[in-house]
């Protein structure tokens, strides 16, 4: 190949990780000609291609001595068009960020293992709920209801597809039940494929073996660094596996209820509901375990029991096992017996009253258990002040329920308005083409009106809070930015800027008008109280049921487009980026972590690229890549780790990881990190996303302008740069462009240890 292409190893390389979005390798490397030098074309290493031969000047490559690198994985979380589908995985998601966001005093161990199995439990539940919709469209509203004799899919207008179920079973209910569970089932092998599958492509990755025997490992209770320093955290083939077993069983034996549980006034129906919910209980009882979910580090030669892997083998068989026979039965026709004379509700579908009881008894035990764990932890010492007073695994929990039945709802609604009439089984006998919604469904749906009016409220609140910093910081600005309108434009935009810290009162506001509205509506409910049909009630109940029918429709379309655009696949990656930073811990069939693959690479080729006493690599992480790089420095071989550099940019380590993850990213985690390599962090306050890591320098009290002493690990600069006499105010850069600041260049020769020859 013509030109020149530095691929040596030795000397000072600079390695650059790049942010959400999926940054391309040119525009991380700021060089119009990356060449990948190490990995593949989903995770790789550039560097800079010279087309006329080997340069010359301050920032060239030169062989054995100086380098730029970057390493690319942005493919993982937008470079594949399976990103489509991630959106609908967007509970799931939730519930495994619940888990990192618990607290993890050093007291307490038995009620945190607790708390854990009844979070795992609540990520079943989760699954069950999106299952448990899907099935009710499918096997209630449609083979139950739907297709009946003398119903909506009986006539003319019913599509093609479905009328010839009543045509030809219109009175052979199982019949029509067997076939239309096909379509849960279809959802259930989509999303075990879908499991399977990018945990092999994106997350199969062995840790490299440590070149000396590791460290006692700390306790469990541990905190801070010491978790992020475990590798088994990014090590979890085998539970991802365990609890893809329990999810995929479970959701299996949830779609044979719903065919036998009708016919449970009959031997043969009564027997098959109990084999179906005894695959339930045993998914249940597994999935509690602490043995299911249980990390290993790797190379450390532990095992889990035996007992265990066999169970869920066992378990692995018996569901499409029992299944199957449930179909065949079905196929071959069940007797209606005292069920079958229930025609509007299908027994065993959907949340059901076990499922809906058992969901607000796990919720109301995580908020108390969380609350005590959040209070051990406070007790413990001085710390990282936790977001939302330590609820914030329990408020994304509620995020999860919330996100699970927007989908469920809309697209119940969507299937009854499709096929039929959506009806409430509270209102009037109702005619041929209803299709009948719990009156639970109905007061769910009313709920929607209420939390887009908390929505406005909060809304405001951060308008009036906004304006209140900025007119805080206007008149300190002018010292800097003149007399001109320049200083209330900066204000503005730092303001704006800050409201990010105020995410935790959105978040909080809401959960609890969601938490607090569900309440009312279901004690209103079990009291026969009221009813979902007119009034303001019906009224607040059909607005919200056509808010998730068109929820649920724009997200099918955002969904398909998503699948043919590759820019806006990485857009949408960039939700992504930050919720699947952490591993599928509790619910395997999230979108895959990108992490379980990111580290490892980058630890072996530290590894390699500092291998030499006269070598060194300054990491350099912007945005999400700089707690990519904070891991990283955690997982490096402790006699590796003075010949290692950190630069963060735009980082939200402080701001967002500290506040949300304290027991992973807070002080103590925070201190391991500045302990294990020297650190220099770049920040501007005009950035919404990064911050400072320890303190804020405050430029306005400042001697020096966005000055710090060269031993702290924060530095402040200026966004947008204060303009010269008679100059207009340049463009805030916020959260972009770092590399392209001169104070970029001097943080990076503050980190250089190694002399850098010409």
């Amino acid at each position: 190949m013509d030109g020149f292409l530095d691929e040596t190893r030795g000397g000072v390389t600079e390695l650059r990780v790049h942010g959400v979005s999926g940054t391309p390798p040119a525009g991380i490397l700021n060089h119009p000609h990356p060449r990948l030098v190490a990995g593949d074309g989903t995770t790789g290493f550039y560097r800079r291609w010279w087309e006329g031969g080997q340069p010359t000047g301050d920032h060239p490559d030169v062989p054995g001595v100086r380098h730029r690198e970057a390493y690319a994985w942005g493919n993982l979380t937008s470079g594949g068009r399976a990103v489509a589908l991630w959106l609908l995985l967007l509970p799931f998601s939730l519930a495994n960020l619940s888990y990192f966001m618990l607290p993890r005093p050093a007291r307490g161990r038995r009620l945190r293992r607790v708390t854990e199995a009844a979070q795992r439990l609540f990520a079943l539940l989760l699954t069950g709920t999106l299952v448990g919709a899907v099935t009710r469209a499918a096997v209630d509203l449609i083979g139950w209801q739907c297709t009946a004799a003398g119903h909506a899919c009986d006539s003319g207008a019913a599509p093609g597809w479905v009328r010839w179920l009543a045509t030809l079973w219109g009175q052979e209910p199982s019949r029509r039940l067997a076939v239309t569970a096909m379509v849960p089932l279809v959802l259930v092998v989509l999303l075990w494929w879908l499991g399977r599958r990018t945990w092999r492509r994106d997350e199969s990755t062995v840790p490299p073996a440590p070149p000396v025997p590791p460290p006692v490992p700390p306790a469990e209770g541990t905190r801070g660094g010491a978790l992020l320093a475990r590798p088994r955290l990014w090590h979890g083939g085998a539970p991802v596996w365990r609890l893809r077993v329990v999810h995929v069983s479970f959701s299996i034996a949830s779609i044979g209820v719903a065919v036998s549980a009708p016919f449970a006034g009959t031997p043969r129906g009564l027997a098959l509901t109990l084999a179906n919910a005894a695959v339930l209980l045993a998914a249940a009882v597994l999935v509690t375990l602490p043995w299911t979910a249980r990390r290993l580090d790797p190379h450390s030669g532990r095992q889990v029991p035996a007992r265990l892997t066999y169970a869920c083998r066992a378990l692995r068989v018996a569901a499409p096992l029992v299944f199957l026979v449930t179909i065949a039965a079905a196929l071959a026709g069940l007797p209606s017996g005292a069920g079958g004379s229930v025609l509007w509700r299908l027994p065993g579908v959907g949340i059901g009253a076990l499922h809906y009881g058992l969901t607000v008894a796990l919720g109301l035990f995580l908020l108390v258990a969380i609350g005590a764990l959040a209070r051990l932890d406070s007790r413990d010492g001085p710390g990282e002040r936790p977001a939302l007073g330590g609820l914030a695994a329990w408020v994304t929990l509620m995020l999860a329920v919330a996100a699970a039945n927007v989908l469920a709802l809309g697209l119940l609604f969507w299937t009854a308005d499709f096929f039929g009439d959506p009806g409430s089984a509270a209102g009037p006998r109702a005619p041929e083409r209803t299709l009948l919604l719990d009156d639970m469904i109905w007061w769910s749906a009313a709920l929607v009106p209420l939390l887009a009016l908390g929505l406005l409220a909060v809304a405001g609140v951060l308008l009036l809070i906004r304006r209140a910093e900025a007119a805080r910081l206007a008149p300190g600005l002018k010292a800097y930015y003149g007399e001109r309108d320049d200083a209330q434009v900066v204000a503005g935009a730092w303001a704006l800027a800050s409201l990010t810290d105020r995410a935790g009162l959105v978040l909080g506001v809401l959960t609890w008008i969601g938490v607090t509205g569900s309440g009312a509506v279901a004690v209103v409910h079990l009291l026969r109280l009221s009813t979902p049909e007119g009034g303001i009630a019906g009224l607040s109940a059909t607005a919200g049921s056509w808010v998730m029918v068109a929820a649920l429709s724009g997200l099918v379309l955002l969904g398909r487009r998503t699948y043919t655009d590759r820019g806006l696949r990485r857009t949408i990656g960039i939700l992504w980026d930050v919720s699947t930073f952490w591993p599928r811990a509790i619910h395997p069939l999230a979108p895959p972590c990108y992490t379980e693959r990111v580290v490892p690479e980058l630890t072996a080729r530290v590894g390699r690229l500092a291998a030499g006493e006269d070598d060194q690599v300054v990491v350099s992480g912007h945005s999400q890549g700089s707690v990519i790089a904070a891991a990283l420095v955690l997982q490096l071989d402790p006699g590796l780790r003075g010949r290692v550099g950190l630069l963060t940019h735009g980082s939200p380590l402080r701001r967002l990881y500290a506040h949300y993850f304290p027991a992973y990213f807070g002080g103590p985690g925070l201190s391991a990190v500045r302990d294990a390599v020297s650190w220099c962090n770049l920040y501007r306050l005009s950035d919404p996303i990064g911050g400072p890591v320890f303190g804020r320098v405050d430029p306005l009290a400042s001697a020096e302008p966005g000055g710090s002493s060269l031993d702290a690990v924060d530095r402040f600069l200026w966004d947008p740069k204060p303009p010269g006499p008679g100059e207009p105010l340049p463009e805030p850069q916020r959260h972009s462009d770092y590399w392209l600041e001169p104070s970029y260049e001097e943080a990076l020769d503050r980190l250089v240890t190694v002399k850098r020859a010409a």
